[in-house]
């Protein structure tokens, strides 16, 4: 069943324009340290769309796009159980190449570094992690992100590419939580 939270119902937390100009400010300092090499983009599926697509706008150097899907397997009510398989939009030889992952949110951080992990071991040249959201106080293993946006610690937030699977709002320019 689709849920959808009505505007009297969400609070706005970080507004469209803050959001854009930390994204060019994030695809500045991108552009700076990938000078002179082809950026091979990752966003991770759900979340990670809408910040991907803004980000790889505003970034100076060549980039590639691909999209990721982690299948999980249940557990419990506190979050996705183990990554059983990862989804890739077409398969793409990554040996020596500089990838970026993206996401919307880092969480606990293991999907992150799960990824991350995985592809070093595909033969990556270098694998960095940006995310628009940073929820370091949920975290479940040592990571940090090469690139945040900002650090959150609202329980969830819809907008801008965020909500859960059954819930519209994704389509906000903005941030959000429910009041």
């Amino acid at each position: 069943m689709t849920q959808t939270l009505k505007a009297e119902q969400l609070r706005t937390v970080i507004p469209a324009e803050q959001i854009q100009k930390r994204v060019r400010e994030m695809a500045r300092q991108i552009s700076d340290d990938y000078r002179g090499r082809t950026i091979h983009a990752l966003a991770l599926l759900e979340n990670g769309f809408m910040f991907m697509t803004d980000l790889v706008r505003a970034i100076e150097v060549p980039v590639i796009c691909q999209f990721i899907k982690p299948k999980y397997s249940t557990q419990d009510d506190k979050g996705p159980g183990e990554i059983l398989e990862i989804f890739f939009s077409h398969e793409l030889d990554i040996r020596g190449q500089h990838l970026l992952l993206i996401e919307g949110l880092v969480h606990s951080g293991v999907t992150a570094e799960f990824l991350m992990n995985d592809l070093r071991l595909r033969g990556a040249a270098s694998v960095k992690l940006a995310t628009l959201l940073d929820r370091q106080s949920a975290r479940r293993v040592q990571l940090q992100p090469d690139y945040f946006g900002f650090l959150v610690d609202e329980a969830f937030l819809v907008g801008y590419g965020l909500g859960a699977p059954e819930q519209t709002n994704r389509n906000l320019p903005y941030l959000a939580a429910a009041s």
